[in-house]
């Protein structure tokens, strides 16, 4: 065989995929065109978060949308495969945060505008690179009409489906208890919340009954949040607290006045069967102030300190 025509020994992708595909794409294979008459079919892509590269989950993930989206291709459907990345604010944040450290600098020393710009950078590098392992994966999306969830469109839209759902009256605006991260100072949801079990103690608290002159016994793990109770609660099947429906309890060190409620998040069996409510708080404390209408009292500020309540 002539030296020209030998084939190598071991297979070199970067001499043949990067060819192949920009052939496919300069050809615009991957175009998607409506068809009149013909039913089209669509896949919106996951985007994947430009928190740094893809691994193989994402490998995997593309595989099982290329394969329906070639075969609907081959039978002549008019067929769209929708790319495009997501911003993952709270992730991507903490890892520019994280480069920023290295640099000694801060969001704080760096301001709204600076920040912003360094974040842009970071999609601009990142996404780019997810692009382009897309790219060499093979995947056959259609590149012309590739997004970012932080596009002007993007954005606007968010912005214009909120407001319409406002205006119906589907979504309302409240105060409601939220994962709140004080080094993010933002919200962040329930999947980027790691829970950890420690080991803590029951502390035993003694608050005055002011109809009867007793001393009402509770326990609880978070005394802390003690000046942030609105009332107490017991169940209302527990016969030892019977004498005690309607009354009310004055809250330690502050004086203040607060409800004894019957609500069956109090458990006969746990501790002295009478618990704290702080709705501001406690997932369950916030459901049970739901139901008894008590007001929420936030003793923490947002960076994790006691604030004056």
């Amino acid at each position: 065989m002539t030296p020209e025509f030998e084939m190598e020994k071991v297979y070199n992708p970067q001499a043949i995929e990067d060819k192949l595909y920009k052939m496919w794409e300069e050809s615009g294979a991957f175009v998607a065109k409506r068809e009149e008459g013909k039913k089209s079919f669509t896949i919106v892509m996951p985007p994947p978060n430009i928190t740094g590269q893809l691994h193989m989950g994402h490998a995997m993930d593309c595989t099982l949308q290329d394969a329906p989206i070639r075969y609907h291709r081959m039978k002549g459907d008019p067929t769209l495969w929708l790319p495009g990345t997501d911003h993952a604010a709270i992730a991507t944040e903490v890892k520019i945060v994280e480069a920023m450290a290295k640099e000694g600098l801060t969001k704080q020393s760096l301001g709204r505008e600076k920040f912003l710009e360094r974040a842009w950078e970071w999609k601009k590098e990142y996404g780019g690179r997810i692009v382009t392992q897309q790219r060499r994966m093979g995947i056959s999306a259609d590149w012309s009409r590739e997004r970012f969830t932080m596009d002007e469109g993007c954005s606007k839209a968010v912005r214009e489906t909120f407001c319409r759902l406002y205006e119906k009256g589907l979504i309302y605006r409240g105060n409601r208890l939220v994962n709140w991260c004080p080094q993010c100072q933002s919200a962040i949801s329930d999947a980027e919340v790691e829970h950890k079990e420690m080991d803590g103690n029951f502390w035993h608290l003694l608050y005055p009954v002011k109809e009867t002159g007793e001393k009402l016994e509770l326990a609880t793990t978070r005394p802390e949040t003690m000046l942030g109770d609105t009332a107490v609660a017991i169940n209302p099947d527990d016969p030892r607290y019977a004498h005690l429906h309607g009354c009310h309890v004055i809250l330690p060190l502050i004086n203040k006045e607060i409800p004894i409620v019957c609500d069956e998040h109090a458990d006969m069996e746990k501790g002295t069967g009478v618990v704290k409510i702080t709705p501001a708080h406690d997932p369950n404390d916030y459901e049970v102030g739901q139901r008894h209408d008590l007001p929420l009292v936030r003793v923490f500020t947002y960076d994790g300190h006691m604030t004056g309540a």
